[in-house]
Parts: C-alpha cells; structure tokens; sequence
C-alpha cells in the first residue's frame, strides 16, 4: 500500500522515519532512499546500524552506536549517511517497555532537537513505532516520517492495490499480463507484498522473452498461499468433479500432520461457504446484477452494481468481500448444481458437523463419506432455479 503522504514542507529534511506492517516496503524504501542519499554524499563514511534487539542491553548498544555515528565526523569531510537500519524497540515490544531503554531514547531525542544536521542525514526503519513516544515526535516534528500499512483481508480494497503493484512490477520487467491471470495470481498471493514481488520475479523468469502472461503460467508456476489451497477442495466440489476431489481431500489430509492449524471441521466449514457462495450467485443471477456467461472484467463491473443492502452486513457472509476472482470461480458451478441440491448438501454437512463434534467417527472418513454424497447426488436434470 502506498505510503501514508509527508510534510512537503520537510521534503528536504535530513531526519527520515520509516514504519509500518509492510514490512517489505519498509525495508526496501529505507534502502532505496539510503542509496540515493549516499550517492548524493559521494562520501565512503555512510554507516548500516542494525539495531534489531532482543533484549534491553542490545538495544542499548544499538542507541550508543548511533550517537557515536551521529558525533563523527565524515573522515574524508562532506557529507553522511546513516541508516539506523529494522529498529524494533521504537513501539510495545519487551525491549521498549525497559526503563533504561526509554530513558536513553528520551535522551536520543533531544540530541536529535539540538544537534545540528549539516552534513549528516538519518535513516530510521522500524517494523512499529508507538506514535506517542517522544522520539517519534521529535522526528515527526523536525524531519519526515513515511509509513507503508500492510495489506489486509479486512481491507475492502487490498485486491485492487495488490493488482495494481503487480502489473506495476511487471511492467518495469517489460511484461503485460492478462485480467484472468492478473486477478489469479493476486488471489493465489493474498494480501503478502513480499510474496508477491518474488511471484512476479518467478513469472518474468518463467516466460523469458514472451511479452504477455498467461493463466496457464499462472497456474503453472505460481505458488499458492494456505488461503488460497484451502479453495482448491471447495472448487473441487463446486465443479463436481470426483476424481479431483478424493486427490485434493487426500492431500488436505495429508497435510493436516504438519500443520496444527488444520482440521477436518476446518474443511467442512470452507465446504459451507463455497456453497453458500454458489446459492448467492445464483439469487444474484437470479435478481439481473449479474450474468452467468461473462468475461472476469464485466463481471467484476457488475459487481459494483450489486445492492449492498441486500446482501448479509456480517463480511464473513457476504460473497462481495471475498476477491472477485474466487467469486468468478464459483460463477460456472452455479450450473452444476439446482437450488435443491445446495440445500440437500447443506442438510448433510450439517449432519456431518454434528458427527464430527458428538461421535468418535474416524473425522477423515465422515468428511469423505458426506463429499461423495454431495458431489453424486441427483436431484433433478441439470441445475435450475
């Protein structure tokens, strides 16, 4: 996400502050604008203080390093660069909340007041910053602070920002990129800047010299976060396709031996929500906001005219806040099912739920078993409203 604006009245200053849960952007601001300020020096004294701690007494250390690097002078005159480089006691953390800690970032502060900047400039980067302290004000006073917000699933707003980054990336390689496969491999990424700039490194990488990306490169190359594979057992059922489910379900499984997290009640309640999903496009197709046989750029258009107020206000079940992508996915397995059939599997996962959290039923076999009877069922020919 773009960083938050600065005072164009402290463009110039020489006393920068670089925060923020982007914690890639972060970093590679700070980098990019030490290495311009550097250059601009044309001095070799510039310093790289690393002043990650993990505990009071390193934090300490790190303070003292920069007031001694701020007292020396150049050794070749001119100017000086220092980077006070991944500070991570400047917020809440175990290391900030030490007396000691506070008292010499208090004492780092006035000098910071009274000290005069010729010839020296200074970098700080920090994961959080607590904006009450007084060394965040005393640089946001006198010099220029930057922050770079994370992108979240909560932000209504973080596809379309991660979508621009993305064709942004890749044109700077000299690539374009198609809707379809822009829109997949922002939903396969998620809301993970650092992922998803190495994913466009893959994608260039991948193509060569062909100027246009695909979705079958997408699909073959890259990588999809935990979000995005828990989709790929709805998608599975959704399309009703057998063979892929028992593949993607046996893998879920298998994966559930390293990883906590996961769960077979997990799986099912990612099952009730492709289908409450695919029972929503359908009122949806039903009502004319949208049609069944579209390209992903009218349908994400069509989405804007979508009457919020009469879809669910709880985000959780509201189709609208999932990415436009993973709701186009869901658009052609609204034919594979009748409104009958959705509330026929509905009544079963519910069944299912029950035997998950009441019996000592094998969970992998009640999860399979219910799957099978979903994906089989026939209630009718052919999907109908």
């Amino acid at each position: 996400m773009p960083p938050k604006a600065a005072d164009k009245s402290k463009a110039a200053a020489p006393l920068f502050l670089i925060t923020g849960d982007d914690d890639f952007a972060v970093k590679g601001r700070a980098r990019q604008l030490f290495q311009e300020w550097s250059q601009d020096a044309g001095g070799f004294d510039n310093e790289i203080i690393d002043a990650t701690a993990s505990n009071s007494s390193e934090a300490l250390n790190a303070i003292g390093k920069l007031r001694e690097a701020m007292q020396t002078l150049p050794f070749f005159g001119g100017a000086k660069v220092i980077w006070f480089q991944n500070c991570n006691f400047l917020g809440e953390e175990r290391a900030a909340s030490s007396q000691a800690v506070t008292e010499a970032l208090a004492q780092l502060s006035d000098e910071i007041k009274s000290f005069r900047w010729e010839g020296v400039r200074l970098i700080v980067s920090s994961p959080k910053v607590d904006k009450r302290k007084v060394f965040f004000k005393a640089i946001d006073k006198l010099g220029t602070v930057e922050t770079f917000a994370g992108w979240s699933l909560d932000d209504k707003d973080w596809a379309d920002n991660a979508e621009m980054a993305a064709r942004q990336q890749l044109r700077e390689r000299g690539k374009e990129i198609s809707e379809d496969a822009l829109a997949a491999l922002v939903a396969n990424v998620g809301p993970n800047n650092r992922l998803l700039v190495n994913e466009v490194e893959k994608l260039g990488l991948y193509v060569g010299d062909r100027p246009r990306i695909n979705s079958e490169d997408v699909e073959t190359i890259v990588s999809r976060n935990k979000q995005a594979k828990s989709f790929a057992l709805a998608d599975a059922v959704g399309a009703r396709d057998l063979p892929r489910l028992l593949k993607t379900l046996d893998q879920e499984l298998w994966s559930m031996q390293t990883d906590s997290q996961k769960s077979e009640i997990g799986l099912l309640y990612g099952i009730i929500s492709k289908l409450r999903t695919i029972l929503f496009l359908r009122e949806m197709i039903k009502e004319g906001w949208i049609k069944p046989d579209v390209d992903y750029q009218r349908f994400k258009s069509s989405l804007e005219r979508v009457p919020a107020e009469s879809l669910p206000g709880d985000r959780k079940f509201n189709p609208l806040a999932m990415h436009p992508f993973m709701l186009y996915n869901s658009l052609a397995h609204t034919k594979k099912y009748t409104s009958e059939e959705i509330v026929q599997a509905m009544e079963l996962l519910l069944i299912a739920n029950q035997r998950l959290v009441s019996s000592s039923l094998d969970e992998a076999l009640v999860l399979q078993d219910t799957l099978i009877k979903i994906v089989q069922q026939q209630s009718g020919n052919g999907a109908k409203a």
